[in-house]
């Protein structure tokens, strides 16, 4: 999520470049002035993404002092105005996540009326996290795991706007769960789980989507990341920040944490990419260490 004054006023490049390869990809803008998002959303609509997306579901008190965030489900009718300027301004579909509704607001109320007001504008894609924002008493972290989920009211949702596209958010941890979660929605999202063990995500195709691709290891992914990583510090980006969001890459195999603090710790200063292949290969010793393991114990 980057806000709309970050995109207006600062390094564009930075905060929103990406690589061709990642096609199909969303950017997903912060505010609630809608001159300032339609501004943003040409910005993001000139950069080459495919879907320009308003945070409504964010709860942290940066976001809430700069009205915009989870707070607006307390205001469909401006949300309503934002995304009609920000529709006039791209040719991209312009999508909404939202939560159920925030602090004292009823659900039931304040999701179905948010989604009516919204849709009118012409929003046909909502994003749900299926939990409420407790803006007063708890913190982000806490607010994206202790208000309940109710994933019924998200089904309810659908059934009585079955021409809208609902997408469920929030506490699904595995494939198993997304193929239970997805049944009478038109799709799920994915948020710590992916990024936790991003090795899940080379189910999706497969066990999700029914398309007949095999399943892609870490070790293979992890290869084929490799001339991204070469081309990237080439341009003298610091490997740490190309590789700091894949430490769960290995999650629960042999070497993990030994991968983890060499790319977490090594990869700072100046490193280069033999640091990068000196972390795969430690999980391909701790797997040979382990096999040969199993074998004594048979």
């Amino acid at each position: 999520m980057v806000t709309a004054e970050a995109l207006i006023h600062g390094d564009r490049a930075r905060l929103i470049g990406f690589d061709a390869s990642e096609h199909p990809v969303a950017l997903q803008i912060g505010g609630s002035d809608p001159a300032k998002l339609a501004e943003a959303t040409k910005i993001g609509t000139d950069f080459g993404y495919d879907e320009i997306n308003l945070n409504v579901g964010c709860p942290s008190d940066r976001v809430q002092s700069g009205r915009f965030g989870a707070c607006l489900m307390r205001e469909p009718e401006l949300v309503a105005e934002c995304v009609t300027a920000m529709q006039a301004a791209t040719h991209l579909p312009v999508t909404v996540k939202n939560r159920l509704g925030v602090d004292d607001q009823d659900p039931e109320v304040s999701l179905f009326g948010f989604v009516e007001t919204v849709a009118k504008a012409g929003v046909t894609v909502f994003v749900v996290h299926a939990r409420k924002a407790i803006l007063k008493g708890l913190s982000p972290k806490d607010n994206r795991e202790i208000p309940p989920l109710n994933y019924d009211l998200v089904h309810s949702l659908k059934a009585s706007h079955p021409h809208l596209t609902m997408i469920l958010n929030g506490g699904i941890g595995s494939i198993e769960q997304a193929k239970r979660a997805v049944t009478g929605l038109d799709g799920v999202m994915l948020g710590r789980a992916a990024y936790h063990d991003p090795a899940l995500l080379g189910h999706v195709d497969d066990e999700i989507l029914g398309h007949d691709t095999a399943i892609v290891t870490p070790e293979e992914a992890y290869r084929a990341f490799r001339p991204y990583v070469v081309r990237r510090l080439g341009e003298g980006v610091p490997l740490h920040a190309i590789t700091r969001h894949m430490l769960g890459l290995f999650a629960g195999r042999p070497g993990a944490r030994l991968f983890r603090r060499h790319l977490g710790e090594t990869s700072r200063a100046g490193a280069g990419i033999e640091v990068y292949d000196e972390a795969l290969a430690l999980i391909e010793r701790e797997a040979s260490r382990f096999a040969s393991r199993g074998q004594i114990a048979a």
